[in-house]
């Protein structure tokens, strides 16, 4: 038995295409569901939370990294309950470092073969964190594109990246590792559980999804006329994270405090919290494989 949630708003059509593919061989093979649909901001950790109070759950999650975040902080109860995802979202990040397959009926075969192993999050006070979270440019440009109404899709982020490079600012943050802290102005700042963001852009090019650690990345202030150049290899598959500019760490945890103004971001949500306090949790989130 598999309950199945959806976003029907992920990816334009694409959630609601998969979930016909989905159901199509779950009928063919006479394995039993139950579809469940979100119908606001945050509906699949309600269901999610009821769910998790049976005494075993097969999820199979039709949507984008935000349905999978959702779905992650509304689990009470880890040990009876394991996951898969079959990614429709515009972005995709989390499924590219997690190596799940984009294609439905591929992404479905692995859920029906019954491997469960493990998977990583990030605890970031009281919020988990299944790909991402930061502060800096990243999240000038989520702002950005809320307000942004002549594109869509990637097209609609990449626009939204250029307005802000136009505007380019820096960030004055403080970081705390193995209890030292120390102040610093960078571009961007990121911890990272998967590979990439916005799409596809490699962040965190060396993340493993079930090593154990967070990769903290920081991209510190740099010259105006050299940020193109740094943003060039960051497009073209993590390039930056060997610039002198850029510095990268594996850690159990890390703390990140906004002393200026500015917003912080998980999974691709922002919130207005100016302290991201993160730790990784292994061997935890059940997952098909």
């Amino acid at each position: 038995m598999f309950d199945i949630i959806i976003n029907p708003n992920s990816g334009k059509d694409k959630a609601k295409n998969a979930l016909q593919i989905v159901e199509t061989m779950l009928n063919d093979k006479q394995i039993p569901y139950k579809v469940h649909i979100t119908n606001y901001t945050k509906h699949a950790t309600d269901i999610v939370r009821e769910l998790n109070q049976k005494p075993e759950t097969k999820l199979i999650i039709l949507g984008g990294d935000g349905t999978f975040n959702e779905v992650l902080n509304g689990i009470t109860d880890f040990e009876k309950i394991a996951i898969g995802f079959i990614p429709c979202g515009t972005g995709n990040d989390y499924v590219r470092a997690a190596s799940i397959p984009t294609d439905t009926k591929k992404a479905l075969e692995i859920i029906l073969k019954g491997n469960i192993g493990y998977t990583d999050f990030l605890q970031v006070g009281d919020k988990r964190c299944l790909n991402c979270a930061g502060a800096g440019m990243d999240v000038d440009v989520l702002e950005r594109c809320r307000t942004m109404k002549l594109f869509r899709g990637k097209l609609k982020y990449y626009a939204s990246l250029i307005d802000v490079l136009l505007h380019l600012r820096f960030h004055k943050m403080k970081v705390t590792i193995d209890g030292k802290t120390e102040e610093k102005s960078v571009f961007m700042i990121a911890v990272a559980n998967g590979t990439c963001f916005g799409g596809g852009m490699r962040i965190s090019p060396h993340s493993d999804v079930n090593d154990g650690k967070l990769n903290l990345v920081i991209i510190n202030e740099i010259k105006p006329r050299k940020v193109l150049g740094i943003l060039l290899k960051f497009l073209r598959g993590g390039k930056h994270i060997l610039e002198p500019c850029t510095e990268s760490y594996f850690l159990d945890q890390v703390k990140i405090e906004l002393l200026s103004d500015g917003k912080t971001q998980i999974d691709g949500e922002v919130y207005s919290n100016k302290v991201l306090d993160c730790k990784i949790v292994h061997n935890t989130l059940r997952a098909f494989k």
